[in-house]
């Protein structure tokens, strides 16, 4: 039996201290943001998109924290100890693209769909109610696995370390988040996304740090040569070193996790929701620089804890020594657990238990935030009541996130008795997952693929996909159960036909049943409620009542003009009839909406500047996208894909340009928020201060 690393002491106090710590400075921030800052979470607007007012460096923040699951901390450690140091770039590279991609696709629903709230809103606005349905079913199939695997990881590793039950820790992980999603909305999840951001990056530097400079490991030069030494033989590597990029495990690893990691950014709607609510200059630069920054944390922390690992493992200063880890223990991200309880001590290891909760937490709020948008939005007020107050819409989003909590909680239980783990959730969910991304992409991108398109290819996808995950887990097993439906190969042949089918089903559908869409169609979604809220960017560009009836400046004829490429669609975008720019109107006066006009009066809330703006990000995002595509997956790992071994020299450079990564990803999403919302942290403390006086 293997040791245990801590108390069962330690995993409740943390979970529940942190939950009840966590609930306490939303609810203060909160009052702030209603009482200074005129943010009120009781609008719907604010719970779910934040009154689209996020600013660059806290929407960066949130979205670093939405990929920094520990997956890219604790599982790429392990991953590493199993086939080396290509797998911490292969892991990289497959985080960095897809949110590349959605800097494009988000900048493109600034221009197309301003006001919408939800990926699933802009689906039933183009093809209706049942693609509505389709969709509606691949998000919630995709958010629930996405994020019960995670608290499924989470509970494995809690009771790895402390002995404490995995159905406590299921239960007690996501009970916190609920409470404090529930009542801050999605600006809660921003703000505590920073937190957790801020807590686990300084955690894992320290980590690093520590144990890279550790006299067990005796610093780059040490850890070479340690691992070096070792007696190790990875299959598939070259000559089985570790210390080699020639890694074919690695290698497929990565494949499936770029098109895992395309569908958890895709099909989940709280990465849509991020995109929605920051503000027009922020999203593709926020995306961006996030691109670039997320590198560092499987990079940096993947290759030291990792490879250390392997360094200690068969000495006396191991903590388990003689004993050394079982693969059932690797795959439940034992192996960072273990390298710090033997060099750091249990103050280290008590530091990882934070860093467990903090990065499954900022997973679970984002979900709750997407599932509830779509019971509230897409279920309730479409289905329901369409005529459903505010009021009575964010009663409903709340409900979503307590119901939302329960499930998941029940879920990851579940899945622990079906015998599941992250490595078998890593290989099954691109397959159920990614038949709605092209779908998803043409939706926004390409105005011929039809109804019948986006209904049927993501089925058939999906169909497609499952098919030959179990027919070549068959046919290479022998069986089909769990341990044999998370083998690589039938994984990653699985991901790839669910992913690039439905493209071909969509292409051929809609060609031979051809129609085109009209994109002012999208216009017609609109605010939930027009109520004055400041510090909206969209807040100036309301059009006023006099501006809703202009006659057409410029007709368009977007029906008889169509085509395939993203530029001359955008360039579309440019022929719909634009309001002035103008102060909103006082609340109550009631605002003719785009969903009760004609479509030839339907206008767009920017301005002629504000969309020239937005067409500029555009074709940035696009060329960046290409660029980033290129470095990470073409230009950099592919050509040290060789018969190669790290030499001492080239291993030193490798690991400094890691940390040096890391502590560049701290200054862009610490330090740069702090910077880049300096005024509204100035103000909200000279409101406090005065107040403060007036009480004296």
């Amino acid at each position: 039996m293997a040791a245990q690393l801590l108390t069962q002491a330690d995993g409740y106090g943390i979970i529940v201290g942190l939950s009840v710590l966590f609930c306490l400075i939303i609810i203060a921030a909160v009052r702030i943001q209603r009482r200074y800052l005129s943010e009120d979470s009781d609008q719907s607007e604010m719970f779910m998109v934040a009154n689209r007012s996020v600013g660059t460096g806290l929407t960066a923040s949130a979205v670093f924290s939405s990929w920094m699951w520990i997956n890219e901390s604790v599982f790429s450690a392990a991953y590493t100890y199993k086939w080396g140091v290509a797998l911490p770039i292969w892991w990289a590279s497959g985080l960095s693209f897809q949110i590349a991609l959605m800097a494009v696709l988000g900048i493109v629903a600034k221009l197309r769909v301003p006001y919408a709230h939800t990926s699933l809103e802009i689906i039933k606005m183009r093809y209706g109610k049942y693609a509505h349905w389709v969709f509606i079913l691949l998000n919630l199939i995709n958010n629930i696995f996405g994020c019960g695997s995670m608290i499924l990881a989470g509970s494995q590793l809690v009771t790895g370390m402390t002995g404490m039950h995995v159905v406590a820790a299921a239960i007690l992980i996501p009970a916190g988040v609920v409470t404090y999603t529930a009542v801050g909305g999605l600006k809660a999840t921003f703000l505590t996304d920073f937190l957790h951001t801020t807590i686990a990056l300084i955690l894992l530097i320290y980590f690093s740090l520590a144990v890279l400079t550790n006299e067990h490991i005796g610093g780059i030069s040490g850890l070479y040569e340690k691992v070096k030494a070792t007696d190790d033989f990875i299959p598939g590597n070259y000559e089985g070193s570790l210390l080699t990029m020639k890694s074919r495990s690695s290698l497929m690893f990565g494949l499936v996790l770029k098109f895992g990691n395309l569908a958890l950014v895709l099909m989940d709607t709280a990465f849509w929701q991020k995109s929605f609510a920051s503000e027009v200059h922020s999203t593709v630069p926020a995306y961006a620089l996030v691109s670039v920054v997320i590198l560092a944390i499987p990079w940096c922390t993947g290759t030291i804890i990792g490879l250390s690992a392997r360094a200690i493992e068969k000495t006396p200063i191991w903590f388990d020594y003689p004993n050394t880890l079982t693969l059932k223990q690797v795959n439940s991200g034992l192996v960072m657990p273990y390298v710090l309880r033997s060099l750091l001590g249990t103050g280290a290891t008590t530091g990882l238990l934070v860093l467990i909760f903090m990065a499954i937490t900022s997973t679970v709020s984002s979900s709750m935030i997407a599932v509830s948008s779509i019971i509230s939005l897409d279920f309730f007020r479409t289905y329901i009541d369409p005529r459903a107050s505010d009021r009575k819409t964010l009663q409903v989003s709340h409900w979503g996130v307590v119901f939302h909590g329960c499930f998941m909680a029940g879920f990851a239980i579940m899945l622990e008795y079906a015998g599941a783990t992250n490595n078998w959730s890593t290989y099954f969910r691109p397959i159920v997952a990614c038949p709605g991304i092209m779908p998803m992409i043409l939706t926004l991108l390409w105005s011929r693929q039809t109804k019948l398109a986006a209904i049927l290819s993501p089925i058939l996808g999906l169909s497609s996909g499952v098919a030959t995950w179990l027919s070549l887990s068959w046919r290479w097993s022998g069986s089909i159960n769990i341990q044999t439906t998370q083998d690589q190969v039938p994984g990653l042949y699985a991901a790839i036909v669910s992913f690039f089918s439905p493209a071909l089903y969509s292409v051929i559908i809609s060609l031979a049943w051809p129609s085109c869409f009209d994109w002012r169609e999208f216009l017609r979604i609109d605010l939930i409620e027009d109520k004055s809220q400041p510090n909206s960017s969209l807040q100036s560009r309301l059009p006023s009542s006099e501006a809703v009836n202009e006659t057409v400046k410029a007709g368009t004829n977007l029906e008889k003009k169509s085509n395939l490429t993203t530029e001359t669609d955008s360039e579309k975008g440019s022929n719909f009839k634009r309001g002035e720019e103008s102060s909103p109107p006082p609340s109550p006066t009631i605002v003719k909406t785009n969903a009760a006009i004609p479509l030839d009066e339907v206008m767009h809330p920017f301005d002629d500047q504000t969309i020239r703006h937005i067409k500029k990000w555009f074709k940035i995002a696009s060329i960046y996208f290409v660029v980033n595509v290129l470095v990470t997956i073409v230009l950099w790992p592919l050509p040290l894909y060789r018969d190669y071994i790290f030499t001492k020299t080239f291993f030193g450079g490798w690991i400094t340009m890691a940390i040096i990564w890391h502590f560049g990803a701290m200054f862009a999403v610490i330090l740069y928020p702090f910077w880049d919302r300096r005024h509204e942290i100035a103000r909200a403390v000279r409101g406090i201060v005065n107040d403060l006086k007036k009480r004296r």
